[in-house]
């Protein structure tokens, strides 16, 4: 129901969903079969990071595609393993439910729309070409009974655009309302219970330009920053031009709207060693999601975890290699993920070095053809060329990298490859955050706050402790899932006005 007053538009649902991407659409999505009326809010155009994202779903224990590709997975390897990436961010009964639910989760995906594929990748990779649709996505190599668990969604290049869009599309065939070019505030309250949402909104041709500018500007955003922010720059400056609204929430609102990587200010007070790297994210993920649950009563946590990819792969041999620090001591595993890899160097004060002989090298340039997807070719360049410097002895190519010596492995020649965090041009270091609301785990509803739910990025869950590819999408929507489940159900409120 649209209701006009003096100036100021109010929109009536049962629940309202602040962020339109993976967490925000599965809870719509559920929210609606379960009755309820839903209204989506999203300061752009949705899909925001997931979107941008490589569309992998860490799922296992025995999901349709390892069954179809002979994989032997269960849910207790599965929890295993990841219990030692999750450590305590969630409770050991969430986490088992995690895992249990994994392969449905997934069935359920696809009943979405979403399409997964069993073809396997035979070789260790940070993302597989198009030939590929499930791999190891972690660090399970390091760890008993290791299994492929990174479900990618089939589509070319990367392959979170389809992952959201067929979301998207779910959203709307459940007859969900979704409000565009809309900026959620503040949150409303009655009797201290969140009852709506305080928004601006824009309308006509502004609304058009504004969605345009934000769709342009999102891989420049990533990839070539001072466009991104020139593009959704102008995008803001429109925003002058929106009008008041409230969304009044009968049963409750989530907030589904991303994490903090976007602002850099936050993100240097909770995290300060974690400078010089490549935002993942859209500039919605500012949090400003967060933000609004803490000041209706909410606690954010782990709000210093940030998660940096450091990848060493494609191509796979290069995780033969050997991590060094400035001092030429060796450290951490490269065979293990580029999240793991990240975290320990800037354990090391962000400096580091792989030290290769010369049939890494020689193996690692044969397969660059066959392992390595388009968009990897800039940092496959990086590594096997203009970061890497050679010599017949470790004592001169420490010398050449301005290093300590390390100790010599294999065959000379040697080469070390920079892969410090800012190492250069073409090898860029992303960065998330894994911090959030703090939430009950059994409903996703925001502690201390009654009517408000809080899932993905703008919460606790799954990943918030370390990250591995494909655990993220997975938590976005085992948790925005939950949220939609639990919002909806019946509750007395009260009505918020304009």
């Amino acid at each position: 129901m649209t209701v006009f007053q003096e100036g100021c538009v109010e929109v009536t649902a049962d629940v309202v969903v602040v962020g339109f991407g993976a967490a925000g659409a599965c809870a719509a999505v559920e929210a609606a079969a379960a009755g309820a009326s839903v209204v989506v809010l999203d300061r752009f155009a949705g899909g925001g990071a997931t979107a941008l994202s490589g569309g992998v779903v860490y799922a296992g224990g025995g999901t349709r595609q390892q069954v179809e590709a002979g994989v032997a997975d269960s849910v207790d390897a599965m929890e295993a393993y990841l219990r030692t990436e999750v450590r305590d961010a969630v409770s050991a009964a969430t986490l088992r439910r995690f895992c249990e639910d994994s392969a449905t989760m997934l069935a359920w995906l696809e009943d979405q729309g979403v399409p997964f594929d069993a073809r396997l990748a035979p070789f260790k990779t940070s993302y597989p070409t198009d030939d590929f649709y499930l791999y190891q996505s972690g660090s399970e190599d390091a760890w008993p009974d290791p299994a492929p668990r990174g479900h990618r969604t089939r589509a070319k290049g990367t392959s979170g655009k389809v992952f959201f869009a067929r979301l998207a599309d779910a959203t709307r065939r459940a007859g969900v309302r979704v409000l565009t070019q809309t900026r959620a505030d503040r949150l409303l309250t009655t009797d201290g219970r969140v009852t709506g949402v305080r928004c601006r909104t824009l309308t006509g041709l502004p609304k058009t330009l504004h969605g345009l500018l934000s769709r342009a500007g999102a891989k420049p955003w990533l990839y070539y920053p001072p466009l991104g922010r020139r593009l959704f720059g102008l995008a803001a400056w429109l925003e002058r031009f929106s009008r008041p609204l409230t969304v009044t929430a009968r049963k409750g609102v989530v907030i589904a709207a991303g994490g903090f990587i976007a602002n850099r200010p936050l993100v240097h007070e909770n995290a300060p060693l974690h400078r010089g790297g490549l935002a993942l994210g859209t500039p919605g993920d500012d949090g400003g999601g967060i933000q609004l649950g803490v000041a209706a009563g909410g606690q954010a946590a782990r709000m210093d975890k940030i998660s940096v990819w450091r990848f060493v792969t494609p191509p796979s041999a290069l995780q033969r290699g050997v991590l060094v620090d400035a001092d030429g001591q060796r450290f951490g595993d490269a065979t293990r993920y580029g999240a793991a890899i990240g975290d320990e160097i800037v354990r090391h004060g962000g400096k580091a070095w792989l030290l290769i002989d010369d049939d890494v090298l020689r193996v690692a340039r044969a397969q660059v053809k066959t392992q390595t997807a388009p968009f990897q070719r800039w940092q496959v360049r990086y590594l096997l060329d203009r970061g890497l410097v050679t010599a017949p002895t470790v004592e001169e190519v420490a010398a050449k990298a301005g290093i300590g010596v390390p100790e010599p492995v294999g065959v000379p020649p040697y080469s070390l490859i920079d892969v410090s965090v800012r190492a250069g041009f073409g090898y860029p270091c992303p960065m998330l955050t894994l911090g959030g609301l703090v939430v009950d785990e059994d409903t996703g509803q925001v502690r201390g706050v009654e009517g408000l739910y809080a899932a993905g990025r703008s919460a606790v869950g799954v990943c918030s402790e370390s990250y591995v590819s494909g655990l993220a999408l997975a938590d976005c929507v085992f948790s925005g899932r939950r949220a939609g489940q639990h919002v909806a159900q019946p509750t007395s409120t009260g009505e918020a006005r304009c």
